[in-house]
Protein backbone atom coordinates (compact mmCIF):
# COMPACT_ATOMS: atom_id res chain seq x y z
CA UNK A 1 0.00 0.00 0.00
CA UNK A 2 1.09 2.92 -0.37
CA UNK A 3 1.94 5.65 2.13
CA UNK A 4 0.12 9.05 1.83
CA UNK A 5 0.78 12.17 4.04
CA UNK A 6 -2.03 13.97 5.87
CA UNK A 7 -0.58 17.02 3.16
CA UNK A 8 -1.95 14.58 -0.08
CA UNK A 9 -6.05 14.44 1.09
CA UNK A 10 -7.75 15.73 4.03
CA UNK A 11 -9.78 12.66 5.39
CA UNK A 12 -13.70 14.01 6.56
CA UNK A 13 -15.21 11.52 9.02
CA UNK A 14 -18.51 12.63 7.93
CA UNK A 15 -18.20 12.50 4.22
CA UNK A 16 -21.63 11.08 2.94
CA UNK A 17 -22.77 10.11 6.68
CA UNK A 18 -26.56 9.67 6.70
CA UNK A 19 -29.19 12.32 8.32
CA UNK A 20 -29.18 11.10 11.69
CA UNK A 21 -25.10 10.98 12.20
CA UNK A 22 -24.80 14.40 11.28
CA UNK A 23 -27.74 15.72 13.49
CA UNK A 24 -25.15 14.03 16.24
CA UNK A 25 -21.81 14.48 15.43
CA UNK A 26 -21.41 17.75 12.74
CA UNK A 27 -19.82 20.94 13.15
CA UNK A 28 -18.42 19.75 16.60
CA UNK A 29 -14.92 20.87 17.20
CA UNK A 30 -13.72 19.64 20.74
CA UNK A 31 -11.49 22.12 22.81
CA UNK A 32 -8.06 21.38 24.23
CA UNK A 33 -9.95 19.89 27.38
CA UNK A 34 -11.46 17.00 25.25
CA UNK A 35 -15.10 17.23 25.85
CA UNK A 36 -17.33 14.71 24.55
CA UNK A 37 -20.62 16.65 24.67
CA UNK A 38 -20.24 20.11 22.87
CA UNK A 39 -18.49 23.28 24.86
CA UNK A 40 -21.06 25.96 26.08
CA UNK A 41 -18.82 29.14 25.45
CA UNK A 42 -19.79 31.91 27.46
CA UNK A 43 -17.59 34.61 26.36
CA UNK A 44 -18.23 37.98 24.88
CA UNK A 45 -14.57 38.57 23.42
CA UNK A 46 -11.89 36.71 22.86
CA UNK A 47 -8.31 37.29 23.72
CA UNK A 48 -5.44 37.65 20.76
CA UNK A 49 -1.80 36.36 21.32
CA UNK A 50 -0.28 39.41 19.64
CA UNK A 51 -1.55 43.00 18.24
CA UNK A 52 -0.62 41.04 14.75
CA UNK A 53 -3.39 38.45 15.44
CA UNK A 54 -5.93 40.91 16.69
CA UNK A 55 -5.55 43.07 13.06
CA UNK A 56 -5.86 39.68 11.04
CA UNK A 57 -8.66 38.40 12.75
CA UNK A 58 -10.30 41.48 12.32
CA UNK A 59 -9.43 42.41 9.09
CA UNK A 60 -10.52 38.51 8.18
CA UNK A 61 -6.78 37.79 6.52
CA UNK A 62 -7.04 35.05 9.89
CA UNK A 63 -9.87 33.01 10.59
CA UNK A 64 -10.77 32.45 14.16
CA UNK A 65 -12.56 34.41 16.66
CA UNK A 66 -13.20 37.78 17.45
CA UNK A 67 -16.38 38.62 18.99
CA UNK A 68 -19.71 36.93 20.07
CA UNK A 69 -21.86 39.16 18.14
CA UNK A 70 -20.89 37.36 15.07
CA UNK A 71 -18.16 34.60 16.24
CA UNK A 72 -18.72 32.27 19.08
CA UNK A 73 -17.56 28.40 18.70
CA UNK A 74 -20.82 27.02 20.13
CA UNK A 75 -22.84 28.92 17.79
CA UNK A 76 -20.93 28.10 15.30
CA UNK A 77 -20.79 24.29 16.00
CA UNK A 78 -25.12 24.82 15.36
CA UNK A 79 -24.33 26.67 11.98
CA UNK A 80 -22.27 24.08 10.92
CA UNK A 81 -24.56 21.03 11.83
CA UNK A 82 -27.67 23.41 10.52
CA UNK A 83 -25.87 23.40 6.83
CA UNK A 84 -24.86 19.65 7.02
CA UNK A 85 -28.58 18.44 7.55
CA UNK A 86 -29.72 21.38 4.76
CA UNK A 87 -27.13 20.07 2.35
CA UNK A 88 -26.03 23.94 2.43
CA UNK A 89 -22.69 25.58 1.89
CA UNK A 90 -22.88 27.83 5.34
CA UNK A 91 -25.47 28.77 7.22
CA UNK A 92 -25.43 32.07 10.32
CA UNK A 93 -27.47 31.69 12.94
CA UNK A 94 -30.07 34.74 14.24
CA UNK A 95 -31.79 35.65 17.61
CA UNK A 96 -34.93 34.26 16.46
CA UNK A 97 -36.85 33.26 13.46
CA UNK A 98 -38.04 36.11 12.45
CA UNK A 99 -34.60 38.07 12.85
CA UNK A 100 -33.40 35.58 10.35
CA UNK A 101 -36.22 36.77 7.14
CA UNK A 102 -35.58 40.17 8.40
CA UNK A 103 -32.04 39.71 8.19
CA UNK A 104 -31.99 38.17 4.61
CA UNK A 105 -34.01 40.82 3.63
CA UNK A 106 -32.12 43.64 4.68
CA UNK A 107 -29.05 42.00 3.46
CA UNK A 108 -29.97 40.92 0.23
CA UNK A 109 -32.22 43.45 -0.84
CA UNK A 110 -32.31 47.51 -1.55
CA UNK A 111 -34.83 50.03 -2.42
CA UNK A 112 -36.87 49.83 -5.27
CA UNK A 113 -36.40 45.67 -5.48
CA UNK A 114 -39.77 44.02 -5.19
CA UNK A 115 -40.73 40.79 -3.48
CA UNK A 116 -43.01 38.01 -4.41
CA UNK A 117 -44.43 36.49 -1.44
CA UNK A 118 -47.20 33.76 -0.73
CA UNK A 119 -50.36 35.11 0.99
CA UNK A 120 -49.83 32.01 2.94
CA UNK A 121 -47.53 32.79 5.51
CA UNK A 122 -47.02 33.32 9.13
CA UNK A 123 -48.95 36.51 9.98
CA UNK A 124 -45.63 38.41 11.15
CA UNK A 125 -44.31 37.84 8.24
CA UNK A 126 -46.50 39.70 6.43
CA UNK A 127 -46.60 42.42 8.86
CA UNK A 128 -42.84 42.49 8.13
CA UNK A 129 -43.13 43.04 4.65
CA UNK A 130 -45.88 45.04 4.02
CA UNK A 131 -45.43 47.79 7.34
CA UNK A 132 -41.45 47.85 7.91
CA UNK A 133 -39.61 46.65 4.41
CA UNK A 134 -42.08 49.02 2.82
CA UNK A 135 -41.05 51.97 4.33
CA UNK A 136 -37.16 51.40 2.73
CA UNK A 137 -38.59 51.45 -0.26
CA UNK A 138 -39.25 47.73 -0.43
CA UNK A 139 -42.48 46.55 -2.18
CA UNK A 140 -44.04 43.21 -1.81
CA UNK A 141 -47.01 41.62 -3.93
CA UNK A 142 -48.29 38.48 -2.24
CA UNK A 143 -50.19 35.53 -4.71
CA UNK A 144 -51.84 32.31 -4.37
CA UNK A 145 -49.45 29.79 -3.39
CA UNK A 146 -50.46 27.52 -5.23
CA UNK A 147 -51.46 29.21 -8.76
CA UNK A 148 -48.58 29.15 -10.52
CA UNK A 149 -50.18 31.57 -13.28
CA UNK A 150 -50.49 34.28 -10.74
CA UNK A 151 -46.83 33.44 -9.24
CA UNK A 152 -45.88 33.97 -12.89
CA UNK A 153 -47.86 37.44 -13.60
CA UNK A 154 -46.24 38.68 -9.93
CA UNK A 155 -42.87 38.85 -11.65
CA UNK A 156 -41.76 42.51 -12.41
CA UNK A 157 -38.32 43.60 -13.44
CA UNK A 158 -37.50 44.43 -9.86
CA UNK A 159 -38.39 41.43 -8.39
CA UNK A 160 -35.32 39.83 -6.52
CA UNK A 161 -36.62 37.40 -4.05
CA UNK A 162 -39.45 34.97 -3.86
CA UNK A 163 -40.89 33.86 -0.39
CA UNK A 164 -42.85 30.57 0.63
CA UNK A 165 -43.57 28.20 3.34
CA UNK A 166 -43.93 25.06 2.56
CA UNK A 167 -46.19 23.01 4.13
CA UNK A 168 -47.30 26.80 4.97
CA UNK A 169 -49.09 28.41 8.10
CA UNK A 170 -51.49 27.51 9.43
CA UNK A 171 -53.32 26.11 6.26
CA UNK A 172 -50.42 23.27 5.29
CA UNK A 173 -50.59 24.64 1.87
CA UNK A 174 -47.69 23.09 0.05
CA UNK A 175 -45.45 24.61 -2.92
CA UNK A 176 -44.03 22.82 -5.46
CA UNK A 177 -40.59 24.23 -4.77
CA UNK A 178 -38.79 22.79 -7.95
CA UNK A 179 -41.55 24.47 -9.87
CA UNK A 180 -41.42 28.02 -8.28
CA UNK A 181 -37.31 27.66 -7.94
CA UNK A 182 -37.20 27.75 -11.86
CA UNK A 183 -39.76 30.58 -12.19
CA UNK A 184 -37.62 32.74 -9.79
CA UNK A 185 -34.49 31.99 -11.45
CA UNK A 186 -36.13 32.42 -15.09
CA UNK A 187 -36.47 36.16 -13.18
CA UNK A 188 -33.26 36.33 -11.95
CA UNK A 189 -34.98 36.09 -8.53
CA UNK A 190 -34.04 33.94 -5.44
CA UNK A 191 -36.29 32.07 -3.65
CA UNK A 192 -36.31 31.54 -0.30
CA UNK A 193 -37.91 28.59 1.87
CA UNK A 194 -39.02 28.70 5.41
CA UNK A 195 -38.98 25.27 6.38
CA UNK A 196 -40.01 25.76 9.85
CA UNK A 197 -42.66 23.01 9.54
CA UNK A 198 -40.92 20.46 7.82
CA UNK A 199 -36.93 20.74 9.28
CA UNK A 200 -34.07 18.73 7.45
CA UNK A 201 -35.38 15.98 8.93
CA UNK A 202 -38.40 15.84 6.34
CA UNK A 203 -37.63 18.29 3.57
CA UNK A 204 -34.47 19.74 1.77
CA UNK A 205 -35.63 22.52 -0.30
CA UNK A 206 -32.03 22.68 -1.37
CA UNK A 207 -32.14 19.76 -3.36
CA UNK A 208 -35.29 20.82 -5.40
CA UNK A 209 -33.52 24.11 -6.20
CA UNK A 210 -34.43 27.14 -3.24
CA UNK A 211 -31.18 29.14 -2.96
CA UNK A 212 -32.16 30.13 0.72
CA UNK A 213 -33.90 28.25 3.90
CA UNK A 214 -35.13 29.92 6.81
CA UNK A 215 -36.02 28.65 9.85
CA UNK A 216 -37.18 29.22 13.08
CA UNK A 217 -35.07 27.48 15.36
CA UNK A 218 -37.65 28.00 18.34
CA UNK A 219 -39.87 25.69 16.98
CA UNK A 220 -39.02 21.84 16.17
CA UNK A 221 -35.26 22.35 16.12
CA UNK A 222 -35.15 23.07 19.96
CA UNK A 223 -38.23 20.70 20.33
CA UNK A 224 -39.10 21.54 23.84
CA UNK A 225 -40.43 25.27 23.78
CA UNK A 226 -37.12 26.59 25.95
CA UNK A 227 -35.27 28.70 23.65
CA UNK A 228 -35.74 31.64 20.69
CA UNK A 229 -33.35 31.57 17.35
CA UNK A 230 -33.37 31.33 13.92
CA UNK A 231 -30.53 30.55 11.15
CA UNK A 232 -30.34 30.93 7.17
CA UNK A 233 -28.74 28.19 4.88
CA UNK A 234 -27.38 28.22 1.62
CA UNK A 235 -24.78 29.40 -0.61
CA UNK A 236 -21.78 30.99 0.89
CA UNK A 237 -22.30 33.99 -0.69
CA UNK A 238 -24.84 34.70 0.05
CA UNK A 239 -25.08 33.53 3.76
CA UNK A 240 -21.84 36.10 4.13
CA UNK A 241 -23.92 38.90 2.65
CA UNK A 242 -26.60 38.13 5.63
CA UNK A 243 -23.44 37.33 8.36
CA UNK A 244 -22.77 40.97 7.43
CA UNK A 245 -25.77 42.68 8.09
CA UNK A 246 -25.86 40.38 11.49
CA UNK A 247 -22.03 41.58 12.70
CA UNK A 248 -23.83 45.08 12.36
CA UNK A 249 -26.46 45.50 13.29
CA UNK A 250 -26.44 42.30 16.15
CA UNK A 251 -29.43 40.00 15.73
CA UNK A 252 -27.24 37.35 17.36
CA UNK A 253 -27.79 33.85 18.70
CA UNK A 254 -27.06 33.47 22.17
CA UNK A 255 -24.48 30.53 22.95
CA UNK A 256 -26.53 28.88 25.45
CA UNK A 257 -29.22 28.85 22.93
CA UNK A 258 -27.10 27.56 20.46
CA UNK A 259 -25.95 24.42 22.94
CA UNK A 260 -29.56 23.96 23.29
CA UNK A 261 -30.48 23.73 20.02
CA UNK A 262 -27.81 21.60 19.01
CA UNK A 263 -29.01 18.80 21.85
CA UNK A 264 -32.63 19.16 20.06
CA UNK A 265 -30.91 18.35 16.61
CA UNK A 266 -29.57 14.80 18.26
CA UNK A 267 -33.30 13.92 18.57
CA UNK A 268 -34.85 15.98 15.09
CA UNK A 269 -35.51 12.92 12.91
CA UNK A 270 -37.13 10.68 15.99
CA UNK A 271 -39.64 13.81 16.69
CA UNK A 272 -40.63 14.85 13.80
CA UNK A 273 -41.46 11.16 12.63
CA UNK A 274 -43.37 11.08 15.74
CA UNK A 275 -45.17 14.28 15.13
CA UNK A 276 -46.10 13.50 12.20
CA UNK A 277 -47.52 9.95 13.07
CA UNK A 278 -49.97 11.75 15.43
CA UNK A 279 -50.66 14.60 13.49
CA UNK A 280 -51.54 12.04 10.44
CA UNK A 281 -53.91 9.85 13.27
CA UNK A 282 -55.46 12.99 14.89
CA UNK A 283 -56.00 14.82 11.32
CA UNK A 284 -58.07 11.34 10.51
CA UNK A 285 -59.34 11.40 13.26
CA UNK A 286 -61.00 15.00 12.91
CA UNK A 287 -61.95 14.19 9.61
CA UNK A 288 -64.99 12.04 11.03
CA UNK A 289 -66.16 14.50 13.29
CA UNK A 290 -69.52 15.92 12.43
CA UNK A 291 -68.77 19.32 14.03
CA UNK A 292 -65.91 19.72 11.92
CA UNK A 293 -66.26 21.60 8.81
CA UNK A 294 -62.75 20.82 6.53
CA UNK A 295 -59.17 19.75 8.24
CA UNK A 296 -56.38 21.24 6.53
CA UNK A 297 -53.24 18.68 6.78
CA UNK A 298 -51.55 17.10 3.66
CA UNK A 299 -51.32 14.02 5.05
CA UNK A 300 -55.12 13.15 3.97
CA UNK A 301 -55.44 11.92 0.50
CA UNK A 302 -57.94 14.76 0.21
CA UNK A 303 -55.85 17.21 0.77
CA UNK A 304 -54.95 18.74 -2.75
CA UNK A 305 -51.39 18.95 -1.88
CA UNK A 306 -50.65 15.35 -0.41
CA UNK A 307 -48.93 13.95 -3.66
CA UNK A 308 -46.66 16.83 -3.56
CA UNK A 309 -45.84 16.49 -0.34
CA UNK A 310 -45.22 13.24 -0.28
CA UNK A 311 -42.44 13.86 -3.14
CA UNK A 312 -41.04 16.48 -1.72
CA UNK A 313 -41.04 15.34 1.93
CA UNK A 314 -40.29 12.29 3.64
CA UNK A 315 -43.45 12.79 6.28
CA UNK A 316 -46.10 15.29 6.58
CA UNK A 317 -44.76 16.80 9.91
CA UNK A 318 -47.05 17.86 12.99
CA UNK A 319 -49.16 20.62 12.26
CA UNK A 320 -52.61 20.74 11.30
CA UNK A 321 -55.70 23.41 11.21
CA UNK A 322 -59.68 22.79 10.65
CA UNK A 323 -62.52 24.89 10.56
CA UNK A 324 -65.36 23.95 12.94
CA UNK A 325 -69.06 24.24 11.94
CA UNK A 326 -70.04 27.89 12.98
CA UNK A 327 -68.16 30.88 13.64
CA UNK A 328 -65.54 32.58 16.56
CA UNK A 329 -67.81 31.46 19.19
CA UNK A 330 -67.94 27.86 18.44
CA UNK A 331 -63.59 28.02 17.35
CA UNK A 332 -63.16 29.28 20.89
CA UNK A 333 -65.72 26.87 22.57
CA UNK A 334 -63.45 23.85 21.24
CA UNK A 335 -59.82 25.40 22.25
CA UNK A 336 -61.39 26.23 26.05
CA UNK A 337 -62.75 22.90 26.58
CA UNK A 338 -59.15 21.61 26.07
CA UNK A 339 -57.51 20.22 29.41
CA UNK A 340 -54.72 18.76 28.25
CA UNK A 341 -53.28 20.58 24.90
CA UNK A 342 -52.04 24.13 25.81
CA UNK A 343 -53.27 26.96 24.52
CA UNK A 344 -50.42 29.17 22.99
CA UNK A 345 -49.32 30.37 19.41
CA UNK A 346 -45.67 28.80 19.70
CA UNK A 347 -45.36 25.36 17.42
CA UNK A 348 -42.98 22.30 17.36
CA UNK A 349 -43.17 21.46 20.59
CA UNK A 350 -43.38 18.03 22.34
CA UNK A 351 -46.67 19.33 24.19
CA UNK A 352 -49.73 19.99 21.46
CA UNK A 353 -50.07 23.41 21.31
CA UNK A 354 -53.93 24.64 20.45
CA UNK A 355 -54.58 28.30 18.99
CA UNK A 356 -56.95 30.80 16.93
CA UNK A 357 -55.07 32.29 14.26
CA UNK A 358 -57.57 35.15 13.40
CA UNK A 359 -56.93 36.42 16.77
CA UNK A 360 -53.48 35.41 17.63
CA UNK A 361 -51.05 34.91 15.32
CA UNK A 362 -52.86 36.29 12.31
CA UNK A 363 -54.98 38.85 14.60
CA UNK A 364 -52.84 41.71 12.90
CA UNK A 365 -53.84 41.31 9.64
CA UNK A 366 -56.41 43.40 8.05
CA UNK A 367 -59.58 41.66 7.33
CA UNK A 368 -58.91 41.60 3.91
CA UNK A 369 -55.55 39.79 4.39
CA UNK A 370 -57.16 37.34 6.45
CA UNK A 371 -59.70 36.86 3.86
CA UNK A 372 -56.70 36.07 0.90
CA UNK A 373 -54.92 33.47 3.58
CA UNK A 374 -58.04 31.90 4.62
CA UNK A 375 -57.57 32.57 7.99
CA UNK A 376 -61.34 32.43 9.09
CA UNK A 377 -62.99 33.20 12.76
CA UNK A 378 -63.60 28.78 12.59
CA UNK A 379 -60.06 28.04 11.65
CA UNK A 380 -58.04 26.56 14.65
CA UNK A 381 -54.62 25.61 14.60
CA UNK A 382 -52.86 22.42 16.35
CA UNK A 383 -49.09 21.68 16.29
CA UNK A 384 -49.68 18.22 17.38
CA UNK A 385 -47.07 16.59 20.15
CA UNK A 386 -46.10 13.80 21.73
CA UNK A 387 -48.66 12.81 23.99
CA UNK A 388 -51.00 9.86 23.86
CA UNK A 389 -53.17 10.09 20.56
CA UNK A 390 -55.91 8.52 22.74
CA UNK A 391 -55.81 11.25 25.28
CA UNK A 392 -55.83 13.97 22.42
CA UNK A 393 -58.53 12.75 21.20
CA UNK A 394 -60.09 12.59 24.41
CA UNK A 395 -59.48 16.07 24.76
CA UNK A 396 -60.69 17.67 21.33
CA UNK A 397 -63.74 15.55 21.68
CA UNK A 398 -65.13 17.45 24.84
CA UNK A 399 -65.74 21.05 22.80
CA UNK A 400 -66.63 18.72 19.37
CA UNK A 401 -69.91 17.67 21.43
CA UNK A 402 -68.48 14.57 21.31
CA UNK A 403 -67.55 13.28 24.83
Amino acid sequence: MDNFSDEDFSYDPLFGAALDTLAIRAGQTRSHEGEHSEALFLTSSYVFGSAQEAADRFSGAQAGNVYSRYTNPTVRMFEERIAALEGAEAAVATSSGMAAILSTCIALLKAGDHVLCSRSVFGTTTVLFTKYLQKFGVTTTFVNPVNYEEWQAGFTPSTKLVFVETPSNPLCDVIDIQRLADLAHEHSALLAVDNCFCTPALQQPLKFGADLIIHSATKYIDGQGRCLGGVVAGAKVLVDEVLGFIRSAGPTLSAFNAWVFLKGLETLRLRMEAHSRNALELAQWLNAQPAVEKVFYAGLPSHNGHELAAKQQSAFGGVLSFRVKGGREEAWKVIDATRIMSLTANLGDTKTTIVHPATTTHGRLSPEQKADAGITENLIRIAVGLEDIGDLKADLARGLGNP
